[in-house]
């Protein structure tokens, strides 16, 4: 699509690395967790605490690396994450045991984690005046990456033997290790001049950290659609198996198509704020309807939900518009990183207790639980834009960066 492919040299480079690294997550994402439980035989409980595991672990690593990031250069930095996840993924066919499997999936989803902090000052550097919108076209260019890279997936669960599956490990430490050398192309990007005050400052901006929890809880929205919605739809309605496979479609069809569109409109962290809001309401509409497929005849439900996940991705592209929005624009220049990284703890506690959340409340607690599920997301939306008013206010009264040494004053 001509929107999925930026306007400048160095945007070009940091999208096709970008898309082939999307290409082998998507492999993981699709068979990850089968090449452990069929290939590997390792049992499925084991397999979850592993991945809950290094979810903690990759919390951490993004605050640290994104420092690195900002003050020894990015490009060098998320080169080397993408190196390290390359080389823990191709480890993965060497894990036949528990412990070898734990610390290889560690050193890869840890650097997976530290490559998203440390890739926030290429995306801010090389994004021109609107680097949200750039990020906007990164995560259409993802979507459609981890699309081509789940038909790929389909390959290796469909033949299901070890042969297959560890080709599909070894495609996607391949394709880290192209994304990795495509970043040759692109200038280093110096570090930032640095700023008074303490270092970790990410860590004491209150505002900033309340931004980042209400995004987080939010952020658990995502897994709706790979989680909630699936198991809802084949344990509770009439509709066919394979609409899991259409919601899912759907749902990334829209993101390709719409998301950078969805950016251009919201320019200011007060329109993010008011998006957060919209989000939310999305939401909440959404889960209100997915619970009413219960028991409905098969046309009734199938319209239902697709209604639903319709909604949801409207929802979805209004959440990740305003989160690139407040990130970025609420961020420091001088420490880009090291902010993106604490923001995203958020969206990593999300993605380690989202699923757990969303199954106790819709699955087993069924219809009410899509309830408070959806107010739960309206609430937060509704908490969003004062949010924002408090973090613009902090932002305006945080010093100044030093110049850089041997730079001029200003006159």
């Amino acid at each position: 699509m001509p929107h999925l492919l930026p306007d400048t040299g160095p945007q070009r480079v940091l999208a096709a690395s970008n898309f082939v690294c999307t290409v082998g997550s998507g492999l993981y994402l699709t068979a990850g967790v089968l090449y452990f439980t069929q290939a590997v035989h390792l049992p499925a409980g084991q397999v979850g605490l592993g991945l809950g595991i290094a979810g903690f672990v990759s919390l951490a690593l993004g605050i640290a690396v994104g420092r690195l990031a900002d003050e020894h250069g990015a490009r060098g930095v998320y080169a080397t994450t993408l190196v390290v996840q390359a080389l823990a993924t191709a480890c993965f066919v060497l894990a036949d045991s528990f412990w070898p499997f734990v610390l290889a999936v560690c050193a890869a989803t840890g650097a997976k984690a530290a490559g998203v902090a440390a890739r926030s000052p290429l995306i801010r550097h090389h994004g021109g005046e609107r680097p949200q919108e750039f990020r906007a076209c990164l995560r259409a260019g993802t979507n459609l990456g981890v699309s081509l890279g789940a038909l790929l997936a389909g390959w290796a669960v469909q033949v299901g033997t070890h042969t297959a599956y560890h080709l599909m490990v070894i495609g996607n430490a391949v394709a880290l290790a192209a994304s990795a050398a495509l970043l040759v192309l692109l200038a280093p990007v110096a570090p930032a001049p640095s700023a008074p005050g303490p270092r970790w400052s990410a860590l004491r901006d209150r505002p900033y950290l309340l931004l980042t929890a209400l995004d987080g809880i939010m952020a658990i929205q995502f897994k709706v659609l790979t989680v909630a919605v699936p198991l809802w739809l084949v344990a509770r309605t009439t509709a066919p198996h394979w609409m899991v496979s259409a919601t899912m479609f759907t749902s990334t069809v829209i993101v390709v198509a719409f998301q950078v569109r969805a950016s251009r409109g919201i320019g200011s962290p007060a329109a993010g704020g008011r998006a957060y809001r919209r989000a939310g309401a999305a939401f909440l509409v959404s889960c209100a309807l997915i619970p009413l497929s219960a028991g409905a005849p098969v046309r009734a439900a199938v319209c239902l939900l697709m209604t639903a996940v319709v909604i949801h991705t409207v929802g979805e592209l209004w959440h990740a518009a305003a989160g690139f929005e407040v990130s970025f624009a609420l961020a420091p220049r001088h420490a880009t990183g090291q902010y993106l990284g604490v923001f995203g703890l958020g969206a990593g506690l999300a993605e380690t207790a989202g699923p757990s959340l969303l199954i106790g409340l819709c699955i087993t607690w069924g219809r009410p639980g899509w309830y408070v599920v959806g107010a739960l997301f309206a609430l937060t939306g509704l908490a969003a834009p004062p949010a924002v008013r408090r973090a613009q206010h902090h932002r305006s009264t945080r010093p100044a960066p030093l110049p850089a040494a041997g730079s001029a004053p200003a006159a």
